[in-house]
């Protein structure tokens, strides 16, 4: 190598980053004397002729050599991102073909039947009770104002009526205001897959809940229309309290249907549906305002109200009304769900149940009652009442089966079976009546005793010989004794039987001061015979029941059962209780006016006070004791109860023309045993009287002739 070589090689140049790249990429380019170009050095002359292959195949140039590493990073970049997702596209498709797979066949599905609503109304057409799972009915979206489903739809899916069943921006949405916001967590489900999530599935939070939800909606929007789907939901929504459906929700909050909502009871309404319990209006009044107020501005701000109407409805916000059904009308729905299978069989579809039941009359006894124990329960030992009023055909006008329905649901009206003491006494007379005697025959009140049995009277007092109409009014112990010794026990348990008295009596003689029990409603109706001119009844509760399409299912026909009661003996049982109005016990309670008719009762040791009267127009019982069958402290059915019945009657017959009891008052045969009016003792009627039953008064009763085994035996 020669002098010249070595000083080339020595000072060949180095190339740096920026300056032309490395010595491979360096272009050449000798002279033909061997010199470099520019003022560089050629390198030696084995590597000018020898380039390295790889520049060869790039073509030569720093730069595209550059070009193609980073064009393999990319591309690998892009190859493992498309590799990853088409793997994430398969696990996540066998996912959802998993979870498909756990649902009913798509051709086969079906929106699921909504349980069944019974309304319960008053005989005035005004909602009493729900009844059912959902506790309201089904109701159009036709039927509601257009405010009221455009309130779910601004505060809770405002792409309601553009997306697929899925909102992919709304879910967008939702993430970013999540991630932004420090509490408070937003959803991204659809009503499509709210609905979806109530119809079909638990509301467990899973992956597998979420993923069933989405192909559901699907299933949904490809199924029913947008107001369909809006129509199910709204029916199908829980918004507490037991209100499933916006028609039970406005009932259970405001009182009132759902087609009558105010824009700021719909607004409250749709913001309920995020959390129920914490936004209920009667629990957390202000919570629930302040998610009101966001439903009216987004549908303000979405164009669903005006301006001026969101500034209306900010104004006067929505109230929870105090509720219906929370107190004594629902012992009266109570019984009509008891009854109700009697008539129409299982309910498969919303009904609509038109009761007797008046408002105001239930109103009026449910707060007379109420009040009175409030009173006057704790000084008395008194914890309980009942009360049952019934038209003169049977028809129930009021029902209370008890003090406080919310703390106590037994239905003391139509369940409870106590002694009603002396009121049972008028089935004894009737009985006594109908084998010929008077309200003017004497019998002895005198101590008796039979077969060691010695009833007393009350006020442990005797009066001699009476009229039996005397003995009723004034609630002679002894004499109802001897009345039913003369008849038979069983004699007056078929008397009672006939007025309408279903529960099993004990054929015994204490049976005459009313030791078997029986029910409110029973005795009333059997007290109404003697209202409606001896007619039977049968108490009844429902007029008429419908299905959700209007068709009558079930409507009473005027019914007739024909009278138990011969015109005579009723006119004198109508004037002996029409006397205990008058001057017996039931004096302090008479309705001034009026022809009515009454008895009070009182069971052994004050456990069971009663008072039963009636007039042409009406029938009440009114029942007073506590459930542990526990002594009161001497309330007697002339004292509290009577009281009760007499604030009620008259409460009930203010404004109504008096009208005499049917049939008319016995009024009777001057007698010149009596001087002025009272029971003369040891007086004999004259010799001219043409009074055979009086006659028959003053003889004892004949020993009945005893058969065989009696004479054996004894009884």
């Amino acid at each position: 190598m020669n002098d010249r070589t070595k000083r080339a090689e020595r000072r060949e140049p180095s190339f740096e980053s920026g300056r032309g790249g490395s010595r491979d990429d360096f272009d050449m380019r000798l002279s033909d004397d061997d010199r470099p170009v520019r003022g560089h050095r050629a390198p030696p002359r084995s590597e000018a002729r020898q380039p390295p292959r790889r520049d060869k195949r790039s073509g030569g140039g720093g730069g595209r050599r550059r070009g193609r590493r980073g064009r393999s990073f990319l591309g690998g970049l892009f190859y493992w991102t498309l590799v990853l997702g088409l793997w994430c596209a398969i696990g996540l498709g066998g996912l959802i073909a998993y979870h498909a797979a756990q649902l009913p066949p798509i051709n086969q599905l079906t929106v699921p039947k909504r349980p069944p609503n019974i309304a319960i109304l008053a005989a005035d057409g005004s909602l009493l009770a729900n009844r059912g799972e959902t506790g309201g009915r089904t109701i159009t979206i036709g039927e509601v104002p257009p405010y009221l489903p455009k309130a779910f739809v601004a505060i809770e899916d405002r792409r309601f009526y553009e997306h697929f069943g899925i909102d992919p921006i709304g879910l967008g949405r939702a993430l970013v205001n999540n991630l932004r916001r420090s509490g408070g967590v937003q959803g991204g489900s659809t009503l499509t897959q709210q609905l979806a999530k109530n119809l079909f599935l638990t509301q467990e939070r899973t992956a597998a809940r979420k993923i069933q939800e989405a192909i559901l909606a699907l299933w949904l929007e490809r199924t029913y229309s947008k107001d369909q789907i809006l129509e199910l939901y709204l029916n199908r929504v829980y918004f507490g309290s037991g209100a499933y459906g916006v028609e039970a929700a406005a009932q259970r909050y405001f009182n009132k249907s759902a087609r009558s909502v105010t824009i700021a009871e719909a607004a409250m309404l749709a913001g309920l549906v995020q959390a129920p319990s914490r936004l209920a209006p009667n629990r957390n009044p202000e919570a629930a305002e302040k998610r009101a107020q966001l439903v009216i501005a987004a549908m303000a701000d979405q164009g669903l109200i005006s301006q001026n109407a969101a500034k209306t409805a900010l104004v006067a916000p929505a109230e929870a009304a105090e509720r219906i059904g929370a107190g004594s009308v629902n012992y009266a729905a109570d019984y009509v769900m008891d009854v109700l299978d009697d008539f129409i069989g299982a309910v498969d579809g919303d009904v609509t149940v038109l009761t007797t039941i008046d408002t105001k009359l239930q109103s009026s006894a449910e707060t007379i009652l109420v009040e009175a124990l409030a009173a006057q329960g704790a000084k008395q030992g008194v914890s309980q009442g009942a009360v049952v009023s019934m038209a003169t055909d049977g028809g129930i006008r009021a029902l209370i089966g008890g003090r406080d329905y919310t703390k106590s649901q037994f239905n003391r009206a139509t369940a409870a079976k106590r002694q009603p003491g002396s009121a049972f006494k008028p089935f004894v007379y009737l009985a006594a009546l109908e084998k010929g005697l008077t309200p003017d025959t004497i019998r002895d009140d005198s101590p008796v005793s039979f077969k060691g049995w010695e009833p007393e009277n009350y006020s442990r007092t005797y009066r001699g010989p009476v009229t039996l109409q005397t003995a009723l009014a004034h609630s002679l112990n002894t004499i109802a004794a001897r009345l039913i010794n003369e008849v038979t026990p069983k004699e007056v348990i078929r008397t009672a039987q006939r007025l309408g008295i279903n529960s099993a009596l004990q054929p015994n003689l204490s049976l005459a001061l009313g030791t078997s029990e029986v029910t409110p409603v029973e005795l009333t109706a059997a007290y109404a015979t003697f209202a409606n001119g001896g007619q039977s009844v049968l108490p009844y509760v429902i007029r008429e029941v419908k299905s959700s399409s209007g068709k009558v299912i079930y409507a009473r026909a005027a019914a007739s059962f024909g009278p138990v009661i011969q015109p005579p003996t009723l006119s004198m049982m109508n004037a002996m209780l029409h006397e205990v109005m008058v001057s017996g016990t039931g004096a302090k309670a008479n309705i001034p006016g009026w022809e009515v008719g009454g008895k009070s009762g009182t069971t052994q040791d004050f456990r069971d006070a009663w008072f039963v009267g009636y007039t042409a127009r009406l029938v009440t019982s009114v029942w007073l004791g506590n459930d542990d069958n526990s002594a009161m402290k001497r309330v007697a059915g002339s004292g509290l109860p009577a009281e009760i019945w007499g604030k009620y009657m008259k409460a009930a017959h203010a404004g109504a023309q008096p009208a005499p009891l049917p049939g008319g008052l016995w009024q009777g045969t001057p007698r010149s045993i009596f001087d002025g009016g009272a029971p003369v003792a040891g007086a004999r009627p004259p010799a001219n009287t043409q009074t055979a039953d009086s006659d028959r008064a003053w003889v004892p009763p004949a020993p009945q002739e005893k058969n065989f085994l009696e004479r054996l035996f004894g009884g």
